[in-house]
């Protein structure tokens, strides 16, 4: 199994040569793309060749997606992707009720629809928000209805964060997650300074047990690790792929 690494994780640690380096070293064949990466893509496409890695995915804010498409569909195509997927949501943005939420389903189906259009899979990735309930719906239930051709690029431990099961969501949605955020939880009250987050294998998510329901009941292809606040990225990235190894 190839694992991947989001390079957000390691935003903090530059230069980017070093990064690519170090985690080629340490076993991933993959990573995951984000806006920082992206200012010079064929010149880091090349990084990403001489430390043999590749980029099967990347994540693009909703507004380039959505006014510029073809400048997200250029930059993807140079590094290689085959999944975009579309992370985040500004709070001010975000919707207050069942109706904007399906509003914002149908603004991810168009952009899903260009993506078909160009080759490249398109997904929705998740952080707690979706799943606090709004005027009685789950914003994450209703974003997947309104757009029944977008893929869910899962992050398992904001599903968790957001106070769900995320066993139920990949026992109903399986067919539907085409990536996963393999990232940890630390125990109550510790690793504060790194967010509450934790190393992959080291915190309380039943990784061994996900990832075994994960290959069962989803297609999904790009399993990536992440932290979004490592104090020591290659202490991170060495621990986690050495858990993983063991799932």
């Amino acid at each position: 199994m190839d694992w991947s690494f989001q390079l957000y994780s390691a935003r903090n640690f530059q230069p980017w040569q070093n990064v690519l380096k170090t985690l080629g070293a340490l076993g991933y064949a993959q990573v995951e793309g984000f806006g920082a990466v992206y200012e010079e893509p064929a010149a880091f496409r090349a990084e990403l060749d001489k430390n043999g890695l590749a980029m099967p995915s990347g994540h693009f804010g909703i507004d380039l997606l959505e006014q510029d498409f073809a400048k997200a569909a250029g930059i993807a195509r140079t590094l290689g992707m085959k999944l975009i997927a579309c992370p985040w949501l500004e709070p001010a943005e975000r919707p207050t009720d069942a109706d904007g939420w399906r509003a914002f389903g149908r603004r991810l189906a168009a952009i899903g629809a260009k993506a078909k259009e160009a080759g490249f899979d398109f997904a929705w990735h998740n952080h707690d928000f979706e799943f606090v309930p709004v005027g009685g719906v789950v914003p994450q239930r209703v974003i997947l209805e309104a757009a029944p051709e977008v893929g869910w690029e899962m992050d398992v431990a904001w599903v968790i964060r957001g106070g769900s099961d995320p066993l139920h969501w990949i026992e109903e949605f399986g067919p539907r997650i085409l990536a996963v955020h393999v990232k940890d939880i630390a125990p109550q009250g510790l690793a504060t300074d790194e967010d509450g987050w934790s190393d992959v294998g080291h915190g309380t998510v039943d990784w061994a047990g996900l990832v075994t329901a994960l290959r069962k009941n989803t297609p999904a292809k790009y399993f990536v690790m992440e932290h979004d606040n490592p104090a020591d990225f290659e202490r991170f990235a060495s621990r986690s792929i050495a858990a993983a190894k063991t799932f």
